[in-house]
């Protein structure tokens, strides 16, 4: 359980109607050549102080519910993350049965790099790391940025180490449940994924390298 853990806390190691296709985009793409969701300076927004957010998976969907006071600078971030429609096509990269799966690290390399060094402060662990509870994947102090796991089991002695949950899954945890999580912990520790790798060669890596692996296909707040 030390190795795992460890493994944890280095998860960081993200034309009709006349108009032409390019005229098509919003501004900052077209800008950027990225979509909106790859301007972390721009994703700021407060978040309400409770909403939800439906994910459709490659094994259906889970709805989470998120509680601001809880982890206030978590909950903006995921907010924002949401909202944006950032989590479109992201793997669930890193999944340990009986304890967690994990997932955040976008399948464009070039969306993961303008996130890399958009880190967000910490916040009191106000909650517990209980079974269905979302919190942030760091690399330690003041290191968090679109890493998310949800504990599979409780795992409240991830409390103590800084682990602060932000929300809950309300509906569908029996398709958390199964996530594929057959690749287990990640390189060079386990079988599974290299975060390194994921972050400069993105899905192309992963749908060639680990097939099975299940996406998040898009999440979006719930009215």
């Amino acid at each position: 359980m030390k190795r795992i853990l460890l493994g944890l806390l280095s998860a960081l190691s993200i034309g009709s109607m006349g108009f032409a296709a390019d005229d098509a985009k919003p501004a900052a793409e077209k800008k950027t050549g990225l979509p909106a969701y790859a301007e972390p300076a721009k994703l700021t927004e407060k978040a309400p102080e409770t909403f939800k957010a439906k994910f459709t998976t490659s094994k259906g969907a889970f709805t989470v519910e998120v509680t601001r006071a809880m982890s206030p600078n978590g909950a903006d971030r995921f907010y924002n993350l949401v909202k944006s429609g950032y989590f479109t096509d992201v793997a669930f990269f890193r999944v340990i049965p009986g304890f967690m799966g994990q997932f955040g690290i976008h399948g464009d390399p070039k969306v993961s790099a303008a996130w890399r060094g958009a880190r967000i402060q910490d916040d009191p662990v106000k909650g517990s790391n209980k079974r269905g509870f979302l919190s942030f994947a760091m690399a330690g102090p003041n290191t968090r940025t679109t890493q998310f796991f949800i504990n599979l089991v409780d795992n409240t002695n991830l409390d103590g180490m800084g682990f602060s949950p932000f929300g809950k899954v309300v509906e569908g945890q029996e398709i958390v449940d199964k996530i594929n999580g057959e690749y287990g912990e990640g390189a060079p520790r386990g079988r599974g994924p290299n975060q390194g790798i994921i972050q400069e060669k993105g899905n192309e890596y992963l749908k060639k390298d680990y097939p099975n692996l299940d996406y998040i296909k898009s999440a979006a707040l719930v009215p």
